[in-house]
């Protein structure tokens, strides 16, 4: 009889919320021990460690920017956390991203980096010349710091804007705009468990905070797609957000912490692949 696989679970909430209840139902169902990591609340280093030496693996379902730090944490402490602190790193990064597509002949939009100088990157706009424009910083979730320029004075504006905002100035990536709705695939183990469109009245879709999702089918090419965007950011558990251009798919970028309710219904079976993976994960030598 195999021993039984200890999970750690890492989350930032003042109360459980929808996931954590179901990954607490799931993990009873598939006796599974569970250990929690609220990062909303205080933990002390002797805490962390002990509880770190509980578990086989540990997931990290926050997608708080201090959850990474903890994520370090543990991975001194000598744990498997899904996913890893590099990989974080590798699809937060938007234009490291592009270069990653490019390089593994995945379709994206035509993106350049900015100068961060503003006279020279206004050169770059107007040479790029595809009006309008998405402009991005490198880092941001939820479609913060995105916003489309309809000329070279409004993206002025807007590159100026995000300058000054926050206590960081971040490199800021320029985007031919599609006319689209967003797609979303999800992918866990690599394989295809849940489609959703991000249907707005916008231009810019933000997931779960949308009110309408439909499913969509997996065409052959987008299939090949994300087998390749799989491969390329070595991420386990990833939400894939898509565009249709004219009928070609182009990715827009990678996330490594999906929501699980774009379908609520969905929700446990998503989370019983997580632990699938999560079991076998930690069983691999």
């Amino acid at each position: 009889m195999k021993k039984r696989v200890t999970v750690g679970y890492i989350f930032c909430d003042k109360e459980f919320k929808e996931d954590e209840k179901a990954f607490m139902k799931i993990a009873k169902k598939k006796k599974i021990n569970l250990v929690f990591f609220n990062i909303a609340k205080e933990i002390s280093e002797e805490e962390i460690e002990e509880k770190a030496k509980q578990c086989n693996i540990i997931f990290n379902n926050s997608a708080e920017e201090f959850a990474i730090e903890f994520v370090k944490t543990l991975e001194e402490l000598g744990k498997k956390v899904i996913e890893s602190s590099e990989k974080y790193y590798r699809s937060d990064d938007k234009w490291l991203f592009f270069l990653k597509c490019k390089e593994n002949k995945v379709p994206t939009p035509e993106t350049i980096l900015l100068s961060e100088n503003i006279v020279i990157a206004e050169k770059e706009l107007k040479e790029f010349g595809r009006w309008p424009v998405v402009l991005k910083r490198i880092e941001g979730c939820t479609g913060e710091y995105v916003e489309r320029a309809e000329n070279i004075k409004e993206a002025v504006k807007i590159l100026e804007r995000f300058w000054n905002k926050g206590s960081e100035r971040l490199p800021v990536i320029a985007q031919e705009f599609i006319k689209s709705k967003s797609y979303r695939v999800t992918l866990i183990d690599g394989k295809v468990v849940q489609t959703a469109t991000k249907d707005n009245t916008g231009w810019k879709s933000t997931g779960v905070y949308q009110k309408k999702h439909h499913k969509f089918k997996v065409d052959k090419n987008l299939k090949k797609i994300c087998e390749k965007i799989t491969k390329a950011s070595g991420i386990n558990v990833c939400g894939v957000d898509l565009m249709n251009d004219n009928g070609k798919w182009k990715v827009i970028e990678v996330n490594s912490q999906p929501a699980f309710d774009f379908f609520p219904n969905e929700r446990e079976k998503l989370i019983g692949k997580v632990f699938d993976l999560l079991i076998k994960k930690a069983r691999k030598k």
